[in-house]
């Protein structure tokens, strides 16, 4: 490992943005691609926002945490609630399913992280809480030195 952090924030959709932020500024050390930059952050978006809309209801007292680490080119991410839980993961992950119909959710999220994520796992347990991890190898393009 050669660096981690660990953010956590209240349940509330506003603070989706901070998470990816603060993960965006802690995979920039890698210099990333702008391509490898927007699939991190859209992963984070997808997992923090399941998270507070799915884990909490977006009650607003609900706490999430963010965990990330970097060995090498490669980084980690646990995006984990201590919600409601998810009481089918395997029916969750399939594309179109979604438990909010009423809100015109398209049920894609775990579909768009799977896509852009190297490995994506979901552990849950109904009433006790989610724990979405998701890794990706960075190939960083270094710019030519001038002379």
């Amino acid at each position: 490992m050669d660096n981690e952090m660990t953010l956590s924030f209240v349940a509330i959709s506003e603070n989706e943005s901070l998470a990816r932020m603060a993960v965006t500024s802690f995979i920039a050390q890698l210099d990333p691609t702008i391509d490898e930059l927007s699939e991190f952050k859209t992963i984070v978006s997808e997992a923090v926002s399941n998270a507070i809309i799915h884990g909490y209801d977006e009650d607003g007292k609900g706490i999430v945490t963010v965990h990330a680490v970097r060995d090498g080119d490669v980084i980690s991410v646990a995006v984990k609630d201590n919600g409601k839980g998810i009481f089918d993961v395997k029916k969750a992950m399939e594309p179109l399913f979604t438990s909010k119909a009423e809100m015109e959710r398209s049920g894609m999220g775990f579909t768009i992280m799977e896509s852009f994520a190297d490995d994506l796992q979901v552990e849950s347990e109904p009433n006790v809480g989610t724990v979405v991890t998701f890794s990706k190898k960075f190939y960083s393009v270094k710019m030519p030195q001038i002379s």
